[in-house]
């Protein structure tokens, strides 16, 4: 029931910025092959979780987010973990300034209007073409304009007294806002060909204002994150 909805929640989380060159080998490598990107962020944190564990980042709460500015050849990653992040596995020359280390401490209360900023990877499924009768997923595809991207947004939010998941089984932010207001930015799609599979990640960046509605379920999107490809850089929602 909805009177029984905690008004407040609290998250919890440690976030690593670091401040790369964009020009050293290891920070180019991992700005063209999403894989490396992925083994970049994975590297802080050997250790925690036995070596090979398929849930492991999952596990450790890691998600991250990059910009680069290619004139100024600096690329900043932001890394969020449930654990701290030991960073000296990457070379020293790497970095342009010393990792700064933040541990995020936040109180959410229902009402509350905060910032934020997400790159996601939107998706929608495409049919199989198989016949109705065969339960076959769809292929994944991912949405390349704006405005379905706002639409795919908009379909995650949760307007007070909406359930966490949807009818349709689409699990909601625990926030709402007027989509209208979203600022969309389509970015260049990420790709890795290791061991012969192909990987193409289409991804937006979306900000604005959110009205928290359910702290409980916003802290859960807060700490799990938003959308697939987590692994690789998206559904980390940052907030101000």
């Amino acid at each position: 029931m909805n009177s029984t909805r905690a008004s407040t929640a609290r998250f919890v989380a440690t976030h690593s910025v670091l401040s790369l060159n964009a020009r050293h080998p290891l920070v180019a490598k991992s700005l063209v092959d999403a894989q490396e990107m992925h083994r970049t962020v994975m590297s802080g944190f050997r250790g925690w979780v036995e070596d090979g564990d398929p849930q492991a980042r999952a596990q450790m709460g890691i998600l991250s987010t990059w910009s680069v500015d290619l004139k100024a050849g600096a690329l900043v990653l932001v890394v969020q973990s449930r654990v701290p992040g030991d960073w000296t596995r990457i070379p020293r020359e790497a970095f342009t300034t010393a990792p700064h280390i933040i541990t995020v401490d936040r109180t959410f209360k229902a009402g509350e209007v905060f910032g934020f900023r997400t790159v996601v990877n939107p998706t929608h499924s495409r049919p199989s073409g198989r016949p109705s009768s065969e339960k076959t997923r769809g292929t994944r595809t991912a949405h390349t304009t704006p405005e379905h991207v706002k639409r795919w947004f908009a379909r995650r939010l949760q307007a007070d007294g909406e359930p966490a998941t949807a009818e349709d089984g689409v699990t909601r932010i625990g926030a709402t806002t007027d989509p209208a207001t979203l600022g969309i930015r389509m970015l260049p799609t990420v790709s890795s060909a290791h061991h012969g599979k192909q990987v193409r990640i289409g991804r937006a960046e979306i900000r604005g204002s959110l009205t928290a509605t359910n702290p409980e379920t916003l802290v859960e999107v807060l700490s799990n994150g938003l959308g697939h490809a987590r692994a690789y850089s998206c559904g980390l929602i940052l907030t101000r």
